[in-house]
């Protein structure tokens, strides 16, 4: 594939911005390996986040990938490659979400997600994995009170650390928009997280 040739810079917050085209003697290639090495965790742990079960999670971002192999050519310079890609995540999520929800449930007994009370108990470090798959599957529980708008606005704004003009940009949504959905998914998520604080508590009675 051809190197799509912009250059990146870092903003005050980190993340990585590709400022206007720069001239042809002074371009740096932002090639498709590169994307690919940096951003595979950012895909990976988010195509989870936002609903795609464990089971189902290496087809989604190699199909996140392929659309990045295919769209970047057509990448604008003045995005970020953050909110890009999220905004490619969050539509290859929901899709695979979709037709594994779609399924029968036979079809999905037969490949349920991993269950960390299965970690084998000889496993190097078997009780910070433990504790660590446990919380995972916590948040991903009380991600999945929200409805898809507002998951992947928290996701991308608590998890990710990402801007509202960022997120706005990965959602299509305006930025009163994002501050809106943002608001309401950090309600219900705290109010979801109650339930299970006094569910747990009732239980250790």
């Amino acid at each position: 594939m051809a190197a799509r040739a912009v250059t990146l810079s870092a903003d005050p917050a980190g993340s990585e911005v590709a400022p206007p085209a720069a001239p042809a003697d002074c371009e740096v290639t932002l090639e498709f390996e590169a994307i690919y090495e940096r951003y595979f965790d950012f895909v990976w742990r988010n195509v989870r986040r936002l609903g795609v079960p464990d089971c189902h999670a290496d087809d989604a971002v190699q199909e996140v990938f392929l659309v990045v192999h295919r769209k970047l050519p057509a990448f604008e310079p003045r995005s970020t490659v953050r909110a890009w890609l999220s905004g490619i995540v969050a539509r290859v999520a929901r899709d695979h979400r979709r037709a594994y929800a779609r399924k029968s449930p036979l079809a999905r007994a037969l490949d349920p997600p991993l269950d960390p009370d299965e970690v084998e108990s000889g496993a190097a470090g078997c009780d910070e994995a433990l504790a660590q798959a446990q919380a995972t599957r916590l948040l991903h529980a009380l991600l999945e009170g929200l409805d898809d708008s507002k998951r992947a606005v928290f996701v991308l704004a608590e998890l990710e650390q990402m801007t509202a003009p960022e997120i706005a940009e990965a959602t299509g949504a305006n930025v009163n928009t994002v501050y809106a959905r943002l608001r309401a998914a950090r309600k219900e998520f705290e109010q979801g997280a109650a339930r299970l604080r006094a569910r747990d508590g009732w239980r250790s009675r």
